[in-house]
């Protein structure tokens, strides 16, 4: 087990990324034609789909960069990259680009059944970010009590993601773009001072002669 401070800052970074406030006003056009019973089973869907791809992550993720010998440091630093990119896209409000594409949106909106996983949870919310985050949180210890707690955390997140989803069209006009942007930008700055964290913590582990702790 880590330190409480350790799980905390897991929390944030991971509910940060995973943040489904981006995604309401896709998830609101992608739905639109569908009853409220339909919406929320593709909310439901789309949380679970999310928290298994975060489960998979903290339990196969370190054993999947050994595999293709890729080095614990240089994943640090190439997620914390990718963590700051999709943090300045946040903070101009906008949906960060690596999660997906014209032809995805195009596709979801011909295939309504699908939405839900595709794009919806993944690549929308469970991104290259957040799995990225997710493997670099779990790789901190490989004791089995720290991988229960970070399925738990992740669990935790998924219901997060669902009551989200679930409640988008209230939130849309409790809080209307601007509110929502307002959260993404907050999400943002957190996700750039994690990401930054990740990197510094990468270049120590290459260069420990340069960076001391």
């Amino acid at each position: 087990m880590l330190p409480i401070g350790e799980y905390i800052q897991a929390i944030i970074g991971i509910m940060a990324i995973f943040s489904p406030f981006a995604a309401i006003p896709i998830f609101i056009s992608l739905t639109s034609s569908c009853s409220e019973k339909e919406r929320n089973s593709t909310a439901k869907t789309a949380a679970i789909a999310a928290g298994i791809a975060g489960l998979v992550s903290v339990w196969i993720g370190q054993y999947i960069l050994i595999f293709f010998s890729i080095s614990i440091a240089a994943f640090k630093i190439a997620g914390g990259i990718l963590l700051l990119l999709m943090s300045i896209n946040m903070l101009n409000a906008e949906v960060p680009k690596v999660k997906n594409t014209k032809s995805e949106l195009e596709e979801a909106k011909n295939s309504s059944k699908e939405i839900a996983v595709v794009p919806l949870a993944i690549p929308l919310i469970a991104g290259p970010g957040a799995i990225s985050t997710i493997i670099i949180y779990s790789e901190k210890s490989n004791h089995l009590s720290h991988l229960i707690m970070m399925s738990l955390i992740i669990i935790g997140i998924g219901f997060y993601i669902w009551g989200a989803l679930r409640m988008s069209n209230y939130i849309n006009k409790r809080l209307g773009i601007t509110g929502i942007n307002i959260i993404s930008r907050i999400m943002g700055l957190l996700l750039a001072a994690i990401s930054i964290e990740f990197i510094i913590s990468g270049l120590s582990m290459v260069f420990p002669f340069l960076i001391q702790k």
